[in-house]
């Protein structure tokens, strides 16, 4: 197990804005292992992790939210953990929030999931709604984590497996141990769930790009006007493509073989103003559900 103190800038305003020169937050990160439900042979499959604890008074608890990487997985080439974890959970941290960042791929064998076709994935939705499962139950038995507080944030692919475990249809998910008390989805695929029917366990957000060509929004909208309740929250960005809160220019990637086009490739890639938008939504909406300050 390593250990690392980080002294990160508090980069979340009060509006959820992106800011520089904040004051400092003290945020420890430790890699972990956290069991997964998914056991095959009666063998937990043990996942590698990332631990972000927030700043906690001594017998006090916070809220906890769990990372779900999309189909890129969590690490680079170089094998270090990709900046949007450590950059939302720095965030996090300075709402008095911990964060684990959750890799269901390494265990596997797996570096990623973009190229290979939906259907003939290596690692599925079962396993990673079980793999969101056990970390659920790994968070609440954490000190210093209120248990009563914990929460989903998903992009993409992981988006596609917070409705998974959020959704009470699911004999598993009805079932659970632990269930999160608020979920946010970015950009998810929503198709699956909306067609088993969707029955949430808790609220959940949802940030869309209304120009995705890869998970496109209005399955995503009809999930939420067809869904049981609590009702799910969206909001959709005009002229936003798939990965619109990264860094990147926006690029056409032809080795996806899935989208709204299959072959044709779909477009990746930021866009600013939809980025602070979503930044101030989503704190927005943690502040509203769990009672943080500004």
């Amino acid at each position: 197990m390593r250990w690392a103190r980080l002294v990160v800038a508090a980069l979340w305003l009060g509006c959820g804005g992106l800011a520089a020169a904040q004051p400092a937050t003290s945020m420890v990160q430790t890699e972990v292992q956290v069991p997964s439900l998914d056991a095959p042979g009666g063998r937990p499959v043990e996942l590698r992790a990332v631990w972000f604890a927030a700043p906690v008074a001594e017998g006090m608890t916070a809220p906890a939210m769990l990372l779900l990487h999309g189909c890129s997985g969590m690490f680079d080439r170089q094998g270090r953990l990709a900046p949007r974890y450590t950059e939302l959970a720095a965030r996090l941290a300075a709402m008095g929030v911990h964060a684990l960042a959750l890799d269901s791929l390494g265990a596997r064998g797996e570096r990623e999931l973009c190229t290979q076709r939906i259907g003939q994935r290596k690692v599925t939705q079962l396993q990673r709604r079980r793999d969101a499962l056990g970390a659920l139950q790994w968070l609440a038995a954490q000190p210093g984590v209120d248990p009563q507080k914990l929460g989903l944030l998903g992009w993409s692919n992981g988006g596609s497996t917070v409705l998974s475990t959020l959704n009470l249809r699911h004999a598993e998910v009805l079932a659970a141990r632990r269930r999160p008390s608020l979920a946010v989805a970015f950009y998810p695929g929503c198709e699956s769930e909306l067609s088993r029917g969707f029955q949430p366990s808790a609220p959940l957000l949802m940030l869309l790009g209304e120009a995705d060509d890869w998970t496109p929004a209005a399955p995503c909208k009809a999930l939420a006007g067809a869904s049981a309740t609590p009702t799910p929250e969206w909001e959709a960005y005009e002229g936003a493509f798939h990965g619109f809160d990264g860094a990147d220019a926006v690029r056409l990637r032809k080795d996806v073989p899935n989208g709204v086009r299959p072959g044709a490739g779909v477009h990746v890639g930021a866009d600013p103003a939809a980025r602070e938008a979503a930044a101030r939504r989503l704190s927005a909406f943690l502040q509203s559900r769990w009672g943080l300050k500004p």
